[in-house]
């Protein structure tokens, strides 16, 4: 399947200025918890149980997570990656206190920048706004991998649309979403992103919450 330019844009498109001071509630308060069925505290308990005090975060949102997660040392290392710049100004500005790099970048292509490795990453909420298949996205893994120490790990969440518990509200909104897409994952299932998973990881963690798959892999 070819993804364009237009394609990859489309999925990050709606995070503007604007919808960044909505999304807290919207996104983390209402529909985690009563559409989707997975709670955020869950997703910020995996945070903590993978965050290392050198860290790179993917798809950085409103920088939510960094700023609530508890990093294992005082001064950590934090770099946010993501392709939207409204994204990285507001995660940036609000977990100011830890100084982050900021690499404004499209993972679905080789990553060529030239940085120190990373002891963890996370890739949380972006699978899911990312175009195409399981197939074509999970070359993200691949390529974040250069970014990852050789003992580190890659963990993160992803809204699935097959495979995972699914009510009539998450039916309708995940439809309306890809649609608009703003989500592309029609075709994304439990067992495509484990077999994704298990090309690029020795160790893979895996579980289901709602509609949202929470995952790890390292080697």
């Amino acid at each position: 399947m070819m993804v364009s330019a237009d394609d990859v844009k489309a999925g990050q498109a709606v995070y503007t200025k604007r919808t960044l001071r909505i999304y807290d509630w919207l996104v983390l308060g209402f529909s985690n918890r009563f559409i989707w069925q997975c709670p955020t505290r869950e997703l910020l308990r995996h945070y903590n149980e993978c965050i290392t005090g050198n860290h790179l975060d993917v798809g950085v949102g409103t920088g939510y997570f960094l700023d609530r997660c508890k990093f294992p040392k005082d001064v950590p290392r934090v770099a946010l990656m993501d392709l939207n710049q409204d994204c990285l100004n507001a995660a940036a500005a609000r977990i100011s206190r830890y100084q982050p790099e900021s690499y404004q970048t499209n993972i679905l292509d080789p990553i060529k920048l030239q940085i120190e490795p990373f002891d963890s990453i996370a890739l949380n909420y972006v699978l899911h706004c990312l175009p195409g298949t399981m197939v074509t996205k999970a070359e993200v893994f691949q390529h974040l991998r250069q970014l990852l120490a050789s003992k580190g790990v890659l963990f993160g969440a992803t809204i699935l649309h097959d495979g995972v518990s699914r009510g009539p509200v998450a039916r309708w909104l995940m439809n309306y979403y890809n649609a608009k897409q703003i989500f592309t994952n029609i075709d994304d299932d439990l067992n495509s992103l484990q077999e994704a998973l298990q090309r690029q990881f020795k160790h893979i963690s895996l579980k289901t919450v709602g509609c949202v798959a929470i995952f790890s892999g390292h080697d």
